[in-house]
């Protein structure tokens, strides 16, 4: 945690965020991307959406880990995107959800990596 805070500090105004903030939501974003890949191998047609948040969650918590040349501004412009992303596919899983274990798991994890992205752009907000 310690060097995530080092990092982060490297990001105008973010020197008093909670670091536990920050890990639980790459945590989330992590399990979403695994949960989204598994489901997008169903070849449903939530599979392209399952990608793109695979792809999405992947690219926000590689974003938190180097947080060097980030700005509070296109840190709330990745969480927004994450958090969009998160929603299309959830709502995409949740149509097959009656039948099929694999899209209700992905849909719940999209909407855990939503909740973690909020709290970091709360967080964000509270410390601007």
């Amino acid at each position: 945690m310690d060097a995530m805070r080092s990092n982060m500090t490297s990001m105008p105004d973010m020197a008093a965020m909670d670091m536990s903030v920050l890990q639980a939501c790459m945590d989330a974003c992590a399990a979403c991307e695994q949960a989204c890949t598994v489901c997008s191998t169903q070849l449903m047609d939530c599979a392209p959406a399952c990608m793109n948040c695979a792809d999405m969650c992947n690219t926000m918590m590689r974003s938190m880990m180097r947080m060097q040349g980030m700005t509070p501004a296109s840190m709330m412009a990745m969480l927004d995107a994450c958090i969009a992303m998160c929603q299309n596919c959830m709502d995409d899983c949740m149509k097959h959800a009656d039948h099929s274990e694999v899209c209700r798991m992905c849909a719940q994890t999209c909407k855990d990596c939503m909740d973690a992205c909020m709290a970091v752009k709360d967080m964000m907000m509270a410390a601007a």
